[in-house]
């Protein structure tokens, strides 16, 4: 849906649920005598009760019973209070007169109170149900008496919002030049953006710093160093050869719809960029309160302050936690899937904060991380909680002491697990692989108060950075430094435990060091069973500050020789815990009661690419060339020929197929294998590969036209099911059908599908636990049965051997033996009668790669993908936040293959 017809469904919405849509800057056709009505303030917040007194002169002794009150053109008593049982704006009124209109001493001057309550009867609009509605009221209305005998009118603007700080998407850029012109004089203050959004929006980031040589000396002389050599960077401070450093604090939001986040960081750039001192209450150890005070001359002697007000600009458009494109970009941190995490990923690397604070909300409790336990083995975590629980209880008592609220937990302190980091996809997660204190701070409500805590928390965790600049600092180039030296020190055992809070340590599975050597990926087509994707590997890790290089000739290591050109990553680097923690084969996690979200990355395996460890130390001490961009390989033609085989072996090829088809250029697909080719393999002339090879990476073999073939027509493709799904549907290029009547094949993975269309024939994809579910309970396919296991925050996922049928149409380009992926907790327990079994769970004990899913013993040996006439069922996700890219071409062939 585009920009300008959303804004439209918006005030269509408004109309038919409070009856009227809002109506700004009114101007009315009354009399032009001069006029006057006063207010004692222009606010008025839809979460907090006010009463407001007015003045108004006509300059005559009006008739007070006939004068019509009006707010925004409309009787005050059609302003009505959200009823959420008839889930439109009927309820108690809104206006009321607490003090009624009368004549002030004999005078033509008329007096009177108003009392704006509660819009949604709630101080409190964080549910769902009602973030949604109030965006489309903000906005400033007209208050207005009129004399209906006379035409005479008092009116006065006042702003109806829905706490006063908040700022739509289009008010964020204006506040921050406002506050960027009365910057004191001398700071230094830099607008930049961390590139755009999906819709084009820019990512606003701001820069604020004691001045620009001390931003220079940071980028220039200390962020690269201290990756390089962090153990000299410290032997400086030490020496105080090293003088008047400073280090980054980012303040983050992600989820623009937990609004209190947006508007707070921009007015903590307010503070730091226009005051000198800011005073502010907090506790001391006891829980007595104090005030206390930060100089912000002083702070910027120690700190830069990196101010990205949303990661996710079109998300504060539509007032939605996700992004244009349907994804909750805080589970794709890692992923990087979405363009505006890729941004962020450039931006971290470039800066590599000391300390990293999301705004975020809404839960009870005011929550400040750090997290519970199962924590990710690839954290030097005894270094990170050297200083980030203090950092959490500062801002705690900052946040309560200067609000309604009187606790706030810390969950590593406060509860046993359920609040895990196993996941390095949450913006503070990832961000602690880059060496930052990273904190995803939970406000409980969405009104102003949240919004104080957020500023005041803000202000603890900059207090104490700036006071502990030199320690905190030094964690941070002790992390770098472990990396550096390829150290795996024992320290951080004590953190990683089992569920009874036993020490488990990190599993060495019997190494001598948790992490490998190197991690090599493989360009040559002998070992890489997906040269493309082994590039886009490649550029992923330079993206994320990760330092990656190809080897300029042939190593032998261990039994293996390793070609020349393989990308080589060299665990001996700063950030070699993100390395292994997208690359290593992960951890079965299932012997936990929850866990937050999926914790399996294994890029290797869901993106299907080769990568090797090398457990051998100096292995490629020489010939390696250091890669700083990555080119991206293009379709060779090696031989001559009419037409040629492209394997079905990628995504790339969907993709070349399908701009074919939407060229209305023939292509065959092969439906039997034969000599250099398989079943599924396609078939297009030299002329149109000529249409197409320079667009996509392509493996190609000269065709002998001795194999049989059917001709592909364009699939019209409608998805009942996920953003993702879409997402994933529309990257392959499938045309996408307006109804499912329409459609030749239903995409489904939400269990939304038409039943009369698929017991009438319609071809029926169905993925995950859901559409699993509507199989079962409308009895599509008698015989089928499956079974679902859900946690009470993430569904069960775990990354599997299976059995493939390999060599059938469906299956084309897999082999026997592959990981597949399931992020729902679903398996078929029953096939139908005569259905074909696509795979299958490995029937070995060691089929359970990594993953959560307790009890999943009962998974070996199960179906986990079948077909039968027009359904094709899934109960691998294979579109899950579009990482499994492996699996698409498990979709793609079902829906070729459902083209009869």
């Amino acid at each position: 849906m585009g920009k300008k017809s959303l804004s439209i469904l918006m005030a269509i919405m408004v109309f038919f649920t409070f009856g009227f849509a809002p109506v700004q800057a009114i101007t009315t056709s009354e009399s032009v005598l001069a006029v006057t009505m006063k207010a004692s303030q222009s606010l008025i917040s839809m979460t907090e009760e006010r009463e407001i007194e007015v003045t108004a002169d006509l300059g005559y002794s009006a008739d007070l019973s006939k004068l019509q009150w009006t707010f925004g053109g409309k009787p005050l008593d059609q302003w009505k209070q959200w009823d959420p049982a008839a889930k439109k704006y009927s309820g108690s009124p809104y206006i009321t007169f607490s003090e009624p209109p009368a004549y002030i001493d004999g005078t033509t001057k008329i007096k009177a109170k108003l009392k704006f309550s509660l819009l949604y009867g709630t101080e409190d609009v964080s549910p769902r149900s009602l973030r949604t509605l109030y965006p489309a009221l903000i906005g400033t209305y007209e208050l207005a008496v009129t004399d209906p005998v006379k035409g005479q009118a008092a009116k006065v603007p006042l702003k109806l919002n829905v706490y006063d700080e908040y700022l739509k998407w289009d008010e964020i850029k204006p506040a921050i030049d406002k506050i960027s012109k009365e910057a004191i004089n001398g700071r230094y203050v830099s607008y930049q953006t961390l590139g755009s959004s999906f819709e084009g929006r820019p990512m606003h980031f701001m820069v604020l710093a004691k001045d620009k040589a001390s931003v220079d000396q940071y980028l220039n002389q200390i962020a690269q160093q201290k990756l390089e050599n962090p153990a000299e960077l410290k032997k400086k401070i030490a020496n105080g050869q090293l003088k008047n450093y400073k280090v980054p604090i980012w303040i983050n939001n992600i989820h623009p719809d937990e609004s209190p986040g947006v508007d707070a960081i921009v007015e903590l750039y307010r503070i730091f960029a226009t005051e000198k001192n800011k005073s502010f209450k907090t506790s001391d150890n006891q829980g007595r309160e104090k005030e206390t005070n930060i100089n912000i001359d002083k702070a910027l002697d120690n700190v830069i302050f990196l101010f990205n007000f949303t990661q996710n600009p079109d998300g504060r458009v539509y007032n939605t936690r996700q992004n244009a494109n349907g994804f909750d970009l805080n589970r794709d941190n890692t992923y990087q899937t979405q363009i505006e995490t890729q941004n962020l990923a450039k931006g971290l690397s470039k800066w590599l904060p000391v300390s990293l604070l999301d705004f975020h909300g809404f839960y009870d409790e005011f929550v400040i991380e750090p997290c519970t336990p199962p924590h990710n083995q690839n954290y030097e975590y005894d270094l990170l909680m050297d200083g980030m629980v203090e950092q959490a209880e500062q801002m705690g008592k900052a946040g309560i002491a200067n609000t309604k609220y009187d606790s706030y937990l810390i969950p590593l302190k406060d509860w046993p697990n359920k609040f895990d980091d196993a996941t390095p996809s949450y913006t503070s997660t990832y961000s602690m692989f880059h060496g930052a204190m990273g904190h995803t701070v939970e406000i409980p409500d969405l009104n102003a108060e949240s919004y104080k805590a957020l500023v005041n928390a803000g202000l603890g965790a900059a207090k104490y950075v700036s006071e502990n600049k030199q320690e905190l600092f030094r964690n941070q180039l002790d992390i770098y430094e472990r990396g550096v030296l390829g150290r795996d020190d024992r320290a951080t055992d004590k953190w990683f435990v089992n569920p009874e809070g036993e020490e488990i340590g990190r599993d060495r599975k019997g190494n001598k060091s948790f992490f490998p050597d190197y991690y090599v990926i493989p360009v040559d087509e002998k070992l890489q069973k997906n040269v493309l994707e082994a590039h886009k590997m490649a550029d992923y890790l330079i993206r994320n500050g990760i330092k990656v290089s190809q080897s300029s000739k042939a190593v032998k290591a261990g039994k293996q020789t390793y070609p020349k050109g393989s990308y080589v990553i060299d665990m001996k680097q700063a950030k070699r815990g993100f390395v292994n923690a997208v690359l290593y084969d992960g951890e079965d996690l299932s012997d936990w009661e929850e866990m937050y979200a999926e914790v399996v990355n294994s890029f290797h395996d869901l993106r299907g690419f080769t990568r090797m460890e090398v457990r051998s130390a100096n292995a490629f001490a020489k010939g390696l060339q250091p890669v700083k961009k990555v080119t991206a390989p293009k379709t060779e033609i090696k031989e001559k020929a009419d037409s040629y085989v492209v394997k079905n072996s990628s995504n790339e090829a969907v993709k070349a197929v399908n701009k074919l088809l939407r060229m209305k250029a023939p292509v065959q697909q092969l439906t039997a294998a034969g000599k250099g080719y398989a079943a599924g393999d396609y078939v297009i002339s030299r002329k149109e590969l000529g249409l197409v090879k320079d667009s996509y990476y392509l493996d190609l073999k000269p065709y002998n036209k001795k194999g049989k073939t059917k001709a592909l027509k364009q699939p019209k493709v409608f998805s009942s099911g996920s953003a993702a799904s879409k997402y994933v549907l529309k990257e392959l290029g499938f045309e996408f059908a307006q109804s499912e009547s329409e459609a030749d094949v239903i995409v489904d993975d939400s269990g939304l599908a038409a039943k009369a269309l698929i017991q009438a024939g319609k071809p029926y994809i169905g993925i995950g636990s859901s559409s699993l579910n509507f199989a079962e309970k409308e009895n599509l396919l008698p015989g089928f049965d499956y079974s679902t296991t859900t946690g009470s925050r993430a569904s069960h996922e775990g990354l599997l051997w299976t059995d493939v049928s390999a060599g059938q149409m469906m299956t084309s380009g897999y082999a026997k033996k592959e990981k597949l992926y399931i992020a729902t907790g679903s398996y078929i327990k029953a096939v139908p009668k005569d259905a074909a079994i696509l795979a299958k769970v490995a029937n070995h004990k060691d089929f359970f790669i990594s993953g959560w899913w307790p009890k999943h013993e009962a998974l070996q040996g199960q179906t986990i993908a079948f077909t039968k006439g027009n359904i094709t069922l899934f109960a691998n996700d294979i579109t899950n936040k579009a990482h499994p890219q492996y699996s698409y071409r498990l979709l793609a062939n079902s829906i070729y293959a459902a083209m009869k």
